[in-house]
């Protein structure tokens, strides 16, 4: 599996409309894309343990979507409604970070990091 993962913090002065474009484009994207297998979007809270203190900046939002494969990945980034939603992105967005990664059930951790 593929997972691409965004964090994500809005602009502070983003206004209700610029917000709700993004969100209408996050919305078409997420739901009309089928290259993607399954997406999530979640926001931050604080748990109150040490690792919240590792963070260098501090990300709203968070979005996963997943694929089968990393050519899925790749339709996914090409396709239209992806296209406009990184229009809106980088238009509404404060900071930000993007990682791709190749993911394994937890139970195949061993045989993936092992891997050189």
């Amino acid at each position: 599996m593929i997972a691409h993962v965004v964090l994500f913090t809005p602009k502070p002065t983003i206004t209700v409309d610029e917000r709700q474009a993004f969100v209408d484009a996050l919305e078409a994207a997420l739901c009309g894309i089928p290259q993607i297998v399954r997406s999530t979007v979640g926001r931050r809270f604080i748990a109150g343990r040490p690792y919240d203190a590792l963070a260098t900046a501090a990300y709203d939002y968070l979005a996963i979507m997943e694929f089968a494969s990393r050519e899925d990945l790749l339709r996914y980034l090409d396709h239209p409604a992806h296209v406009a939603l990184a229009q809106q992105f980088y238009a509404q967005m404060d900071i930000a970070l993007a990682y791709d990664y190749e993911a394994v059930d937890g139970a195949q951790a061993r045989a993936l990091v092992n891997r050189a």
